[in-house]
């Protein structure tokens, strides 16, 4: 059954760099598989990839992948509400738009390389949503089948 899933910043930028890593995996095959999850993005966490991806002098064009394999979800809050509205759910104040993007795909997962900087338990008792590692999200697919 195809679940929404919520990709970090940290992910997409690891996809760019990483060819043969679970994020780039995930970002550039399972995506795109009839009956596989859907991947989501915030239009926050959108111009956060594109500002670290140009830093890191990483090409435009490798960035097409957000478009392409990520489905935006527009949060409309700005971030001074967002931080004050999430921030029960994150160790990290800079996160709390990561939560809040999740909340709003209605996502199943949220894949980050940085877990620890999020309430896992409280985000799982609260949204029922379960924070994994590119790499855990993948062991989790191949349990499935």
């Amino acid at each position: 059954m195809p679940q929404n899933v919520f990709v970090d910043t940290d992910v997409v930028i690891s996809s760019l760099i990483s060819k043969t890593g679970a994020a780039n995996l995930l970002l550039t095959k399972a995506s795109g598989k009839k009956g596989g999850s859907k991947l989501f993005i915030s239009n926050i966490s959108r111009k956060e990839a594109q500002k670290v991806a140009t830093r890191l002098g990483l090409k435009k064009a490798d960035l097409e992948i957000i478009g392409k394999n990520l489905n935006t979800v527009n949060l409309n809050e700005s971030n001074k509400k967002l931080k004050k509205d999430f921030k029960d759910y994150v160790y990290d104040i800079n996160d709390a738009h990561i939560v809040a993007g999740a909340k709003a795909a209605n996502a199943r997962f949220l894949l980050s390389y940085n877990i620890r900087d999020f309430k896992q338990e409280k985000i799982h008792k609260d949204f029922n949503l379960t924070i994994l590692t590119p790499a855990q999200f993948l062991q989790y697919l191949r349990s499935q089948s």
